[in-house]
């Protein structure tokens, strides 16, 4: 209605932008930027940003770049363009690049943070769990010292998921507890329910798991996000844990058209695919969840640097297994293992991969 009542305003193009990449619906995000821009009186670094993110999202990075390159030749420079940069740098094997960025951000409030929560994810990414612990730390005293405190939970919550994904129960439990003071903070008390569930323990203290889920229901009745990607995911990973992963895919139905949606809380990209694969390998059925792993990898622009991106190499090799693949297992492990080669040693799922690994020689 807006667009059709001020067909010159940029403002409900640039929210159509937003409301597209929450559902995943990056042609679209593509068509709304460009718009936008066209639009707009004097063009913004922010509307620049959204066109990069867009591109990317699709995979086409040669043109993400160009749109960055653009901005910036017209002094359009900002802390949501150097977060794109980032992100392309990292899906080019461009350590240099990133740590450009991260170099830029230093220092600067409201920016710092985001640069360094990035670095702590990349670090994660790659199985260094004890440097990204450090820079999730260094991003939530960032992030506070900005009177932040939102952004701050944000960063322990990324963290306490992180924990959760690779085995590590007490840790994920300890970042999860800090951030119980914003409750009413949809995706900071996601990614501490998510985290709880991804430890496979259901009950917290006297309270159990699905009671969190049911008040984080009611809290946000009319949400989209919550009802069409949180809650279908979250309830999927705990009928994993009760041993009913047909229930899992059940849940995890209403999440399919949005599935490839980021929301605020980027940590969280992609996870209905991650956890529907999870509930096929629970299953036996390695051909389904091959299906899923591989739409991870085939979305990098999507998922970059959160380690389900580096995860779903073994779990697509584990698929394969089931298929009687062994060759191609053999060579899904390998890329995770050497994506892993200088990865903390104790992390349980790491010493999980290495003996199904050694199984198959």
């Amino acid at each position: 209605m807006w667009t059709r009542t001020y067909p010159r305003d940029d403002t409900p193009v640039d929210i159509e932008v937003g409301i597209y990449t929450l559902v995943g619906q990056y042609d679209k995000a593509v068509v709304a930027a460009r718009e936008g821009l066209r639009l707009a009186p004097t063009p913004l670094g922010m509307g620049y940003a959204g066109l990069v993110d867009s591109y990317l999202s699709r995979n086409l990075f040669e043109a993400a770049r160009a749109s960055a390159e653009e901005a910036q030749s017209k002094s359009l420079d900002s802390s949501y363009l150097r977060f794109e940069l980032y992100r392309l740098a990292f899906l080019q094997n461009d350590t240099a690049g990133m740590a450009q960025q991260v170099a830029w951000a230093a220092g600067k409030r409201g920016s710092e943070d985001v640069l360094l929560g990035n670095e702590a994810d990349t670090a994660a990414y790659f199985g260094q769990v004890g440097k990204a612990r450090e820079l999730s730390r260094q991003a939530h005293s960032s992030a506070t010292q900005s009177q932040q405190r939102e952004t701050a939970a944000l960063h322990e919550a990324a963290a306490a998921v992180r924990e959760g994904l690779f085995g590590n129960a007490d840790e994920a439990r300890k970042w999860a507890a800090t951030t119980k003071q914003l409750r009413n903070s949809r995706d900071v008390q996601y990614g501490a329910l998510l985290a709880l569930a991804l430890t496979g323990d259901l009950s917290q203290g006297e309270t159990r798991l699905e009671q969190l889920a049911d008040d984080f229901a009611r809290r946000f009745p009319e949400d989209t996000l919550v009802e069409f990607n949180y809650l279908p995911t979250l309830r999927a990973q705990m009928a994993i844990d009760h041993h009913d992963p047909s229930k899992a895919i059940e849940l995890l139905q209403a999440a399919a058209p949005y599935e490839l949606g980021v929301s605020p809380a980027s940590f969280t990209a992609l996870y209905p695919i991650y956890v529907r694969g999870e509930a096929y390998l629970s299953l036996h059925q390695g051909s389904q969840a091959a299906t899923e792993f591989q739409k991870i990898l085939d979305h990098r622009g999507i998922v970059w640097n959160e380690p389900i991106g580096a995860l779903a190499h073994w779990q697509l090799g584990r698929a394969y297994v089931l298929q009687g693949d062994g060759a191609k297992a053999k060579s899904e492990y390998g890329v995770f293992l050497t994506l892993w080669k200088d990865a903390d040693p104790y992390i349980p799922i790491l010493k999980q991969a290495k003996a199904e690994y050694a199984g198959l020689q």
